[in-house]
């Protein structure tokens, strides 16, 4: 199957009178994963809004497979498209099953029941996020790592070509920050899900994805492979911060060590007793 395609042309959006996106132009690769990285207020979460439909914009156009995303019924859109957004909130009580089971929500129609597929989806779900042993759970009892795979569960139950994350790692220590990428990856690699995530981490960023856009005031200041975007002058211009990108020694991928502002004093202690 083709994968889907998401394209923004043009477009400008914002909250009231402070506009965030300006004249942005943004391409997703399909069956790649994007990570979209910028300073805070540069317009991340407002992009991935206006690309699930979560947000309309003042100007410009979201395209899926060539078609205005406003002209697709929530439910069709809802089956090509999921989204996870920032510290999702479950209701009280509920648990892992049931609440994976929300995923298979565009799948019913007014009058359909609940079928095998729908049974098998959320299987499926579960044993890809490793939650199996916690469906019986009530989802408010689990860790944030935890908590964090059983929302991507439902995201996958939904089994659209296209998953969209906002700071999926947000709160979680780094371990579980690397367990949520690894699955992501997984992911992407066993059903060839798009997947595009704002991600905060410039290094797990570039290590984790195949695309990576640069935002800056709005619009996209550079967007491509990690190696060619995660630069010495990028992180100067986004983010105001002197650094040095060096190879990561166990992926390859770039990697950027912050310059502080400071040497540590004991170093320039050292640095003043010799000879």
């Amino acid at each position: 199957m083709t994968a889907p395609a998401l394209v923004a042309r043009r477009l400008r959006a914002g909250y009231g009178e402070t506009a965030i996106l300006q004249e942005l132009d943004f391409a997703v690769p399909p069956a790649r994963i994007t990570a979209i990285v910028g300073a805070n207020a540069c317009g991340k979460s407002t992009l991935l809004r206006c690309l699930s439909r979560l947000l309309a914009p003042e100007a410009g156009e979201v395209l899926l497979d060539g078609r205005a995303i406003h002209r697709y019924p929530r439910r069709e859109l809802a089956r090509r498209m999921g989204l996870l957004p920032q510290s999702p909130l479950a209701p009280d009580g509920i648990t892992v099953a049931d609440l994976v089971s929300h995923g298979r929500h565009p799948h019913q129609g007014l009058l359909s029941r609940w079928t095998r597929e729908d049974d098998l989806a959320v299987a499926r779900a579960l044993e890809a996020t490793q939650t199996v042993d916690l469906a019986e759970r009530e989802v408010d009892e689990l860790s944030g790592g935890q908590r964090q795979r059983v929302w991507i569960a439902m995201a996958l139950a939904q089994e659209t070509g296209i998953l969209l994350l906002d700071e999926p790692t947000t709160f979680l220590d780094i371990s579980h920050q690397v367990e949520v990428l690894d699955l992501l990856v997984d992911l992407n690699r066993s059903r060839g899900t798009t997947i595009v995530m704002v991600l905060h981490d410039l290094n797990l960023a570039a290590r984790y994805a195949d695309h990576l856009v640069a935002l800056r005031a709005g619009q996209v200041h550079v967007a491509g492979p990690p190696a060619e975007v995660l630069t010495e002058s990028m992180v100067e211009a986004v983010f105001g911060l002197k650094s040095r990108v060096i190879a990561d020694p166990t992926s390859g991928a770039p990697m950027m060590l912050p310059l502080g502002r400071h040497r540590r004093a004991d170093a320039a202690n050292t640095e003043e007793l010799r000879p």
